[in-house]
């Protein structure tokens, strides 16, 4: 997402180089979405991916309509958006077919069975592997499981996002559903670069509540607890955040996004880091889940989640 749009003005030539060091290092799990740009990360994947397509796991999700002027014209879970959108996506990114195609946000005008019924159609079609929705409610879930398998949620998790331990978590589980953890850092904010986040033009998170006045001063110190950990493990506090996710369980997939090569880097090496117990409780001390001050988004984007 960072590198099309929403935290600052990307460079297409690193995002790119960015994407074929990741291959070359082993990471095969690629997450877009026809919204971010709108439109033109999906097109930036598709060069990064070209000729390399059978390295790829490749995920991209629907729901959040977007004009092309960028305007945002609402959620849209109608069938017959979803197959014109699946169709959309399958030319930008030049693809024959989408490994993981999401439901990005629940469209709580149309019954989640209307809309997953095309999400099957588009598997049975062969332009879908797989199925998958974003920040959905257990009771949805359960839903549009009936209707489809859904193979992965993905939903904001991470030390200071931890709203899928109350239930989400739980019914993944016991259907035997996947979950991929989208801002694993908080959107940059669990990383010693904390301090500078939101100032630079058209990034939008300064915007968010926990990016603002009060609660971004509170939130600081949090970082600052976890700074100091880290330091006395010897990783960077985005080590040592990743690690926590990580920590968490085995079906559990943090995806980091970065725009560069050198945080690429650093991500990828907290996949080698073991946690003991007394590092995760002094983690979890160090932010504490009721010590985060302000909603995830915006009151709008609040009413878009846990559908």
């Amino acid at each position: 997402m960072g590198m099309s749009e929403f935290y600052g003005v990307g460079d297409d030539e690193e995002s790119v180089l960015t994407i074929h060091e990741a291959l070359d290092r082993g990471v095969n799990f690629l997450d877009t979405a026809d919204m971010y740009g709108p439109f033109k990360n999906e097109e930036l994947v598709a060069r990064a991916i070209k000729n390399r397509r059978d390295e790829v796991v490749l995920a991209t999700k629907f729901g959040n309509q977007r004009g092309e002027d960028g305007s945002f014209i609402g959620i849209n879970g109608s069938p017959e958006y979803v197959l014109k959108a699946c169709d959309d996506s399958l030319r930008r990114l030049g693809v024959n077919h989408i490994d993981l195609y999401y439901q990005h946000r629940v469209d709580r005008s149309v019954p989640i069975e209307e809309t997953w019924g095309a999400m099957h159609s588009l598997v049975e079609a062969g332009k879908v592997r797989y199925l998958g929705i974003s920040e959905a409610s257990s009771a949805t879930i359960e839903r549009a499981h009936a209707v489809h398998p859904v193979t992965a949620l993905q939903s904001e998790y991470s030390l200071w996002s931890r709203d899928p331990e109350d239930g989400v978590l739980e019914t993944c589980r016991r259907l035997g559903i996947g979950f991929v953890a989208y801002s694993p850092l908080g959107r940059g904010f669990l990383t010693s670069e904390s301090s500078k986040l939101g100032g630079a033009e058209r990034d939008y998170r300064k915007s968010q509540p926990r990016f603002s006045g009060e609660a971004f001063e509170h939130n600081l110190q949090l970082v600052e607890n976890l700074e100091r950990i880290a330091s006395e493990k010897g990783v960077s506090t985005a080590q040592l955040a990743l690690s926590w996710v990580l920590a968490q369980g085995n079906d559990i997939v943090p995806i980091p996004g970065t725009k560069r090569r050198t945080w690429l880097r650093d991500n990828i090496a907290a996949s080698s880091m073991v946690l003991t117990e007394d590092e995760i409780s002094a983690i979890e001390a160090a932010v504490p889940r009721q010590a985060v001050l302000g909603d995830r988004y915006h009151a709008q984007g609040m009413t878009t989640i846990n559908g």
